[in-house]
């Protein structure tokens, strides 16, 4: 059928972009829709088209039309629309392509002292400020360089626009931007406003925004993101999540940028701070957001930069994302701290055209680039061999692939292909890495190339040894050497039952190192199943062989079948080859068996076949080929339509999420309409906001008459205070009213080794862990003898709190690293000769996440130079009662645990040391939460 425009198109051109559009269709045994396909047919929920079928459209439109598609026609939603975007341009001269020049190498050093990823900006801003550090490749064929000093200038730019909105030190901010020059400043622009960003992707597609938003929104609440940066265009989207996510207090965009006055005062976060969040993609129902510090993610990035021997003359090629760590870590932040160009293009550019990505390594003689599986893959189907004449891939020395499965087949055909251009195959190198490492955890050894392990299937499948067989065998199972640990990394394999295995045996992946997480952002849970013994379980199963790690795949998709192990990969890529079934769209799961007890093999294939001869005969293909594979049939082939088979972010299998879908029975439902799916988000949310709100009605009718007890009594035991002659009558009247305000609000309290506290007369410093409002209140009733505590100078300029603490004898100093300050110690000298007990918190202060902070030396410099015994407490369990600056407590039990008292032994600074260091080792060791730095 011809559309009514093409008979006024003078040149044809909407009728060839139609005639590329069929012939496709018909390639490709698309759904046609009633009356044909037309201008108005829309390419994803009329015809399937997912993104690497749109990649082949806009190749093929390109060459009918002899015209240049922008990276937008992508995402293109009909026939329409795409030929809006096809005007006829000119090609720019070669001369012209190659855009602003990189600057020379020169021996420039590292930022080798930068503790954090701010200070690291800060050495090269020193350093060479108009050095290029980012050459962006937009829309535009002419790139836009970013300079050091431009990236911190849209840095403070966005931290003043987070700052007048009122971000809090600590505050999470989430972060939905495509790959642009906003992302690299947002990122830093958090930091340097105190903030912690979380990286998310933005919604490509209306038929994907019902996911999209309900992954999002476990994301950002398990977060407490409090900002959400996004376009503009998005903003209608991103205000649907604030019904599910109520710490999300604002979405920001950042239109009119250049207007906002540059934060003059930078944050300055510490090493073992939060630098970002990354939730890992998978599971939707337990968000996992692994917390890397500065410290983590410099640690990673030196080592990569060691095992990688990283030079000066170096540049970086990426599209990756900058949502997932491979692009954020790997490519942006290793590329900043080692002071080497990063060539930024988006990934709609690479997908649209992946010859960008090779042309780019040409033209800016790339020497490191790193992608997924399928990218090299989309490279040998995509780029003609007439695009290879011209391509000089001679510079390329470091051609990472990780992030997914890695393909013996894709590496060879590669190296086979692209040798002419001058790849050399040395070039080639798998790699592994995990997000709860940072990102990197091996690397191959330097020119070595890929290492291809030949193994005995029947006899991996059923003894988990990979018996060497020689790689002509017909039995021959492929496994591709992933690399060996980086440098300062261990890995290990190990049983179920947690014992270690020797070579060529395989087991559960585990491994330690300097950038492994401490956890899970807000998932105690996950965090305990994550650390065993102190090492890391990355999730994957795989065995060591000749130093390398050899991957056999993830540990939840393990099916085991007749007694026999049986590992999804190898069916799916086996599977995925076959005509008339989508390559990368095929998904292998167990299913529980009721009739037998046993688990079945299901295949599910996504094609676009409608005649049922052929789907009859495409399922016997699929059946056949298993069993080809294992010797044994599969239980069940599911011929599923396009979309069927769901993935991550960064274009992972979710064979969990498709397992549940199948186990529902709305595998084979077709996709809901934009409208439909906003409408239906807005209610669930509304439903969630409603049920959420019953759920926490008991805590807050608790929380609200805990505080009226509180209003009841502080005035009665406040005004005590102020008329009782004597300090004993204060502390009675204190200590009394705060024991009868814990009873009356159902709040226990458990003391431990209350005996080793020292006599009245004898004067001593405590140190206690610091975790909520609640602990000196906790330390008042629990320790028999007024509390001198030292207390930040800006309380006593609250009326009514600095008078009652004035009262009680506190020490109101400047600040709580008291060491520097000689009036301040002589101050606590004579305290302590008059008998004084001193009571200090070292941490300094209490954040959200839980974990013992750095100590400040303060108290244990005043114990040894006075020569008083140190006392260390730990308190536990005061977080859960009063969480946070959230002001609505709960009832439950806490507990005070004193240790044996500390002696000095002498009065200098390695004495309060000593001191510092056996009163952490007590309090880390009894107050419940993990030890954040000493």
């Amino acid at each position: 059928m011809l559309d009514p425009v093409t008979e006024t198109d003078a040149g044809g051109t909407a009728e060839r972009l139609l005639q590329a559009l069929r012939e496709l269709a018909r390639e490709s045994r698309l759904p046609l829709p009633t009356g044909g396909i037309t201008l108005d047919t829309r390419l994803e929920a009329d015809l399937g088209l997912d993104s690497l079928g749109r990649s082949e459209l806009i190749g093929r439109v390109e060459e009918a039309l002899e015209a240049v598609l922008p990276e937008e026609a992508l995402l293109a939603p009909t026939a329409r629309d795409l030929l809006a975007l096809a005007a006829p341009k000119e090609q720019p001269a070669a001369a012209n392509r190659r855009g602003v020049s990189l600057p020379e190498a020169a021996e420039v050093g590292v930022p080798e002292a930068a503790a954090t990823l701010l200070a690291a900006l800060d050495w090269h801003l020193r350093q060479h400020p108009d050095r290029t550090h980012i050459l962006y490749h937009g829309s535009d064929e002419a790139p836009q360089p970013i300079r050091y000093a431009e990236l911190h200038q849209g840095a403070a730019r966005v931290a003043a626009r987070l700052r007048r909105a009122g971000l809090a030190h600590g505050e999470r901010v989430a972060v939905m931007l495509p790959t642009s020059p906003e992302y690299f400043y947002s990122f830093f622009g958090i930091l340097a406003a105190g903030g912690i960003p979380v990286p998310i992707y933005p919604p490509s597609r209306p038929q994907q925004i019902e996911d999209h938003l309900l992954r999002h929104a476990r994301i950002l609440d398990n977060a407490g993101a409090a900002f959400l940066i996004t376009l503009e265009a998005a903003r209608t989207v991103a205000r649907l999540l604030r019904v599910q996510v109520p710490s999300l207090r604002e979405v920001v965009t950042l239109a009119d940028l250049t207007a906002e006055t540059p934060l003059p005062a930078m944050a300055r976060p510490e090493a073992r701070d939060i630098a970002f969040l990354q939730y890992t993609s998978g599971s939707t129902g337990d968000p996992k957001g692994v917390i890397l510090t500065h410290a983590d993610l410099l640690a990673n990035i030196r080592a990569m930069g060691e095992a990688a021997q990283v030079r000066p003359d170096d540049v970086f090629v990426s599209w990756l994302p900058l949502y997932h760590d491979m692009g954020l870590i790997g490519a942006w932040l290793g590329s900043l701290y080692f002071g080497i160009p990063l060539i930024s293009l988006s990934p709609l550019a690479f997908l649209a055209r992946p010859l960008r990505w090779l042309q780019a390594i040409h033209r800016h003689r790339g020497t490191l680039s790193a992608a997924p599986n399928f990218a090299y893959e989309l490279c040998l189907t995509r780029i003609p061999n007439t695009a290879l004449t011209d391509l000089d891939l001679g510079s390329w020395r470091w051609a990472f692939n990780g992030a997914e499965p890695v393909s013996a087949q894709t590496l060879r055909r590669f190296a086979e292909r692209f040798a002419p251009c001058g790849l050399r195959p040395e070039a080639l190198a798998p790699v592994y890495g995990l997000a709860e490492a940072a990102v990197g955890l091996a690397f191959p050894p330097p020119s070595r190339g890929p290492r291809i392990d030949c193994i005995d299937r029947a006899r991996f499948a059923r003894q988990g040894h990979a018996l060497q067989v020689p790689c002509d065998d017909t039995s021959a199972m492929e496994v591709v050497a992933c690399g060996r640990p980086l440098p300062g990394y261990r890995v290990r394999v190990v049983s179920a039952e947690g014992k270690e295995l020797p070579e060529r045996h395989e087991g559960l992946l585990q491994f330690q190192g300097p950038s492994a997480t401490q956890g899970y952002f807000r998932n105690p849970e996950a965090t305990a199943r994550l650390i065993r013994d102190g090492w890391r379980e990355t999730g994957d199963r795989a065995y060591l062989a000749g130093g390398d790690i050899h991957l056999t795949g993830r540990v939840k998709d393990l099916i085991i079948r007749g007694g026999r192990n049986l590992y999804p990969y190898e069916l799916e890529q086996a599977v995925g080859v076959l005509t008339g079934i989508r390559q990368g769209c095929v998904v292998a799961f167990a299913a529980a068996d009721e009739g037998t007890g046993s688990e079945r093999l299901v295949i599910v294939a996504e094609t676009r076949e409608r005649n049922p001869e052929r789907r009859t005969a495409l399922e016997q293909a699929v059946r056949e080929r298993v069993t080809d594979i294992l010797g044994l049939p599969p239980d069940e082939v599911v011929l599923a339509p396009p979309r069927a088979v769901l993935k991550t972010s960064s274009g992972k299998l979710r064979r969990g999420d498709v397992r549940e879908r199948y186990l529902a029975g709305s595998l084979m439902a077709a996709p809901r309409s934009p409208m439909e799916q906003l409408l239906r988000v807005g209610i669930r949310g509304a439903a969630s906001t409603g049920a959420r709100l019953m759920r926490s009605l008991p805590g807050l009718l608790y929380a609200a008459y805990a505080w009226v007890l509180f209003g009841i009594m502080a005035p009665i035991v406040w005004t005590g205070v102020m008329f009782a002659p004597r300090p004993a009558q204060r502390w009675a009247l204190v200590r009394g009213g705060i024991r009868w305000l814990r009873r009356l609000a159902f709040i226990r309290l458990g003391i431990r080794g209350a005996g080793l506290i020292p006599q009245p007369g004898a004067p001593f410093v405590l140190a206690a862990n610091h975790q909520s409002y609640l602990d000196a209140l906790l330390l008042i009733e629990a320790v028999p003898r007024p509390l001198g505590f030292v207390a930040k100078r800006e309380l006593a300029d609250l009326p009514m709190v600095g008078r009652l603490l004035a009262r009680l004898d506190t020490l109101f100093v400047e600040r709580f690293d008291l060491a520097r300050s000689a009036a301040e110690s002589d101050r606590f000298a004579e305290a302590l000769k008059a008998g004084r007990v001193l009571a200090f918190f070292p941490e300094g202060t209490f954040r959200d996440v839980p974990g013992l902070l750095p100590f400040r030396m303060g108290a244990f410099v005043a114990a040894a130079r006075a020569g008083v015994p140190l006392l260390p407490v730990a308190l536990r369990g005061t977080r859960r009662l009063l969480p946070g600056e959230r002001f609505l407590p709960r009832p439950g039990r806490a507990e005070v645990i004193v240790g044996e008292p500390c002696h000095p032994g002498g009065g200098d600074w390695g004495d309060a040391a000593a001191l510092r260091d056996a009163a952490r080792a007590f309090i880390a060791a009894h107050c419940g939460e993990v030890d954040r730095g000493g």
